[in-house]
């Protein structure tokens, strides 16, 4: 479907043409673009909300600097729609998110105009502020370094980090606020109540404005200008004082808040900021999904768009289906959580800003005293979790699998080392889909496999699911436990079963077979099912068994299994290197086994975007490909049976 530009937009194929407009144009552009980007995500999907948020800032941006000479960088990246437009890819927009077309968030190896990849929050100041530091050292004086990080962003870690070494940095570094109090949910924390505070201070706003208009100047007016700007500063410092700026504590000078949907008023205000030098922060004020009502409305509903959806009314084109559909797992986690939280009181909940992505918003809603979001902050979730576990409770903390990697330290450190019985569910665990590389879950058997004192399990189904989280709430000796699953659907329409402890390091037979057995774990193993009955159809008979956990390892049964079969396939959605089947080899040579065994998994490259299965299919462990490599294993046999 071949979607039109506006005239204006039509005619913008990078950053230069956006510098030949005039004002009025200016704010004609930003309202196509607005309106391209929700022409094309209404029919082909995407993220939504954040991108409409920052039209006027993007254009601002890249009418005011000399991008790509000036260094911009997005954080998290999905609001960055309307930049990839502007800098030469909207007539390939549409591939956005879309297997072999465009990523969904900046990318080096994409374009000149994408200095940083994102993906993950709150690393934009950190790589600005190393570019800026670069060219400090190369002596590029001229040279400008954004960072543009939301309100959600700025409450990771790394972001303080930072803004504290930046601080003190002497860097020609810009850090862009775009503060409209939400990341994919409302956002939560004292940060948010202090920039609430900010930009509700009538008193507060005067002062900086004055200060701001003066600073922007005097910045002009040659080499004293520093000093003249200073004894200005000074001459308000006990009132900023007493209004305690934390980023101007920091020593950014700190301006704003301004409306983040002038687009004028931001090229002016960020022309000023050109000219005055060292580390400053521009507080911008926007509106999540602005311009489209729906998406204003529900800003989370609207994150990322729920499917096709018809771009005048907001209404949702949604799939037909003629038989009750599973749910997804995520749901199935939120109301078992809900479910055993209901029998056990000494379970909390925990997640980083994922609360209804995750499903913890369940329990937050039923339990709000026992279920606690703490912003984008994986860091400090597994070690609030471990606290908790020392005092006897027993946390549930759900991270996506990706966002995991960014808490290993404490996962090792604060729980593993210590012993704690904390529970960690990696949602979004195997291929995460079109949100691509950034996000997909595909390390964590490796990871979590390879640490003392850790269990990793895996559900088949969303039975095994609640028995494994009935199992995670148990007294137990110590070990954490960690419980992976995938984004999206399970296979069963009645999944309210009841729940029943499973034996950790216990897996479970399928299918008993012949020369050939598929060990398989986590939901991947229903593809197995399918294969198996295909391979029974033409007389063959494998056998399969769901080993549930990669972490201990069912040895019982892997003794079994190898005494029996002559060939073995694991399967798995993970790292091939130092995975479930990793493990399985090495209990086979430390036993001394004879087997021939092939794995398949994620093997070792960056794997791109795309839906799951076509990711699958390229990396060879979707249906046919586990088909294929079965019977080339028994052909090979079969072959040299012949020859012999």
């Amino acid at each position: 479907m071949l979607i039109k530009p506006g005239k204006i937009l039509s005619g913008i194929n990078n950053p230069d043409d956006v510098k030949k407009l005039n004002s009025t144009k200016l704010v004609r552009l930003s309202d196509e673009l607005r309106q391209y980007i929700i022409d094309v995500v209404s029919v082909y999907g995407g993220h939504f909300g954040a991108s409409l948020g920052v039209v006027e800032l993007t254009v601002a941006l890249h009418y005011v600097f000399n991008t790509p000479y000036d260094l911009l960088v997005w954080d998290v990246g999905h609001q960055a729609y309307g930049h990839k437009i502007l800098t030469g890819r909207r007539e390939v927009f549409h591939t956005n998110r879309l297997y072999k077309g465009i990523s969904g968030f900046p990318k080096r190896s994409e374009s000149k105009y994408d200095t940083f990849g994102v993906g993950h929050a709150s690393t934009s100041i950190s790589a600005a502020l190393g570019m800026a530091a670069a060219s400090k050292y190369k002596n590029e004086t001229d040279r400008q370094h954004i960072a543009v990080i939301g309100d959600g962003a700025m409450t990771g870690g790394i972001s303080f980090e930072a803004m504290n070494n930046a601080g003190v940095s002497n860097t020609n570094l810009l850090i862009i606020l775009n503060d409209n109090c939400m990341s994919i949910d409302p956002n939560v924390g004292a940060l948010r109540d202090y920039l609430t505070d900010i930009t509700t201070s009538p008193a507060y706003n005067k002062v900086k404005d004055e200060v701001w208009h003066i600073l922007g100047k005097m910045s002009k007016f040659g080499p004293n200008a520093q000093e003249i700007a200073s004894k200005f500063e000074n001459a308000v410092k006990s009132f900023l004082l007493k209004q305690s700026n934390f980023f101007e504590s920091l020593n950014l000078r700190y301006f704003g808040p301004i409306d983040g949907h002038d687009v004028n008023h931001l090229v002016s205000v960020l022309n000023d900021l050109k000219d005055i030098k060292g580390p400053k922060l521009l507080h911008v004020l926007t509106v999540k999904g602005k311009g489209f009502p729906e998406a204003e409305k529900d800003q989370t509903k609207w994150h990322s768009a729920p499917g096709k959806f018809d771009k005048i009314t907001g209404e949702i084109f949604k799939k037909v289906h003629d038989s009750p559909q599973p749910p997804k797992y995520q749901i199935v986690f939120g109301h078992t959580l809900v479910e055993l939280a209901e029998k056990n009181d000494k379970i909390i909940g925990i997640t980083p800003a994922m609360p209804s992505g995750s499903s913890m918003n369940l329990m937050m809603e039923a339990m709000p005293d026992r279920a606690f979001d703490v912003g984008i902050a994986e860091q400090h979730a597994v070690t609030f979790s471990a606290g908790l576990a020392t005092q006897g409770l027993i946390p549930f903390c759900n991270i996506y699998s990706t966002f995991m990697q960014r808490a290993y330290d404490q996962v090792i450190h604060d729980v593993c080392v210590q012993n704690l019985p904390v529970n960690f569910f990696l949602d979004r665990a195997g291929f995460a889909g079109s949100d691509g590389p950034t996000h997909h879950g595909a390390f964590d058997i490796a990871y979590m496999r390879c640490l003392p004192n850790m269990i990793v399990a895996a559900p088949m189904n969303e039975s095994e699911l609640r028995n494994l989280m009935y199992t995670a709430q148990l007294p137990r000796k110590n070990k954490a436990f960690t419980i992976r699953y995938p984004r999206g659907q399970g296979v069963m329409t009645e999944w309210r079963t009841p729940m029943e402890e499973i034996k950790i390091g216990t897996g479970r037979v399928i299918q008993e077979g012949e020369e050939l057995a598929f060990l398989t774990i986590g939901h991947i193993g229903n593809y197995v099912v399918e294969v198996t009955n295909r391979l029974k159809g033409e007389g063959l008979n494998p056998g399969h068994y769901d080993m549930r956990f990669a972490k201990p390892l069912d040895e019982k049964l892997l003794d079994r299994i190898f005494a029996n079969y002559s060939k073995i396939v694991t399967v798995e959605d993970g790292s091939v290197f130092g995975g479930f089947g990793s493990a399985v080899l090495e209990y086979m040579a430390s036993k001394g086994y004879h087997v021939q065994v092939k794995i398949l998994g994620i093997p070792d490259y960056v794997v791109e975007h795309g839906t799951q299965l076509e990711l699958q299919k390229e990396c060879g462990f979707d249906p046919d490909g586990i088909y294929n490599t079965a019977v080339s294993m028994l052909e090979s046999a079969m072959q040299a049976s012949n020859k012999s």
